[in-house]
């Protein structure tokens, strides 16, 4: 079956585990809803089964981030509790992927997904060894920050690689260059929000996710070192899009060009600003974005 007409997460019948289904996901879909305009935008873009699977995805990381960044400890929770509750959520997502079944409606959701696809420990466990990382006051080596984002970002891309390419397999060859491509995209995400979120790591959170570099003193020249590994990973990320099914091609480059926009506003502002200003693009040219992606690989090329 095409993936394009794929079936969604949700089965097609009355039974009791297909109501829970629909409402695990429900869960998910709010929770996405809630966090992120810019990724529901582009899963939006995404065949219907397919969207339903990434939804599932971006919930169970979305959760596991609040814990290590905020919601947890707005609700008074010190770092051993937190410590706590991600090695809970830890156990109970890879139990539920074992046996099909979460009380966790989140959880229940990724478990359903990744049982369908392919998602297994070997990329759920770097990811939360990454959120784990987040609790650990120690400054970051350079070796250590490649280490976290590999966790925190390239297996979700993997993760979601897994989705796009289910009932489409592909040779050995190909799969390395689209996870190649999977992890490079991934990568990028997460050093544009390194960028983006300087102040709050820094102040809020106590973190530097770029070592050997001066936060309070960020040059311009130090800042456009930054941004060129960046638009690399963002190359080398842009060469695979070609390769992806349809059903996920123009989500992904919706994606990939919303976050190349951040990038040349990152560049456009100064250094310094970015100690008090977060970067954003303003809805209208994500609606824009969205939309020339919709229309093909040729469309709104800059």
């Amino acid at each position: 079956m095409s993936r394009d007409t794929a079936a969604p997460i949700v089965g097609g019948s009355s039974t009791g585990l297909d109501t829970y289904n629909a409402a695990a996901l429900a869960s998910a879909t709010t929770v996405i809803g809630q966090y992120s305009t810019s990724f529901g935008l582009a899963a939006r873009l995404l065949a219907a089964g397919v969207r339903d699977e990434v939804r599932s995805i971006y919930a169970l990381v979305r959760i596991a981030d609040e814990i290590v960044d905020g919601a947890a400890s707005g609700a008074g929770i010190d770092l051993a509790g937190q410590r706590e509750l991600l090695d809970d959520l830890e156990h109970e997502t890879e139990r539920a992927m074992a046996r099909g079944f979460s009380t966790n409606l989140v959880v229940h959701a990724f478990a359903v997904t990744a049982r369908r696809v392919g998602i297994d420990p070997s990329l759920t466990r770097p990811f939360f060894a990454s959120m784990r990382r987040d609790l650990d006051p120690a400054p970051f080596t350079q070796a250590g920050v490649a280490e976290y984002i590999y966790g925190s970002a390239e297996v979700v891309g993997l993760m979601c690689l897994r989705s796009f390419l289910h009932g489409s397999p592909r040779s050995p060859e190909d799969l390395a260059v689209l996870e190649h491509g999977a992890r490079s995209l991934g990568a990028a995400f997460q050093k544009v929000n390194f960028l983006r979120d300087l102040a709050a790591d820094r102040d809020a959170l106590g973190r530097n996710y770029f070592p050997g570099v001066d936060l309070a003193r960020l040059t311009e020249p130090a800042k456009h070192l930054l941004l060129d590994d960046m638009d690399a990973d963002l190359e080398a990320a842009e060469r695979v899009l070609p390769l992806l099914p349809p059903g996920s091609r123009r989500a992904v480059t919706a994606a990939h060009r919303l976050f190349a926009r951040l990038a040349a506003k990152l560049r456009e502002t100064p250094a310094q600003a970015l100690m008090s200003t977060r970067v954003r693009v303003p809805d209208p040219e994500k609606l824009m974005i969205a939309l020339s992606s919709s229309l093909g690989p040729q469309a709104w090329r800059r």
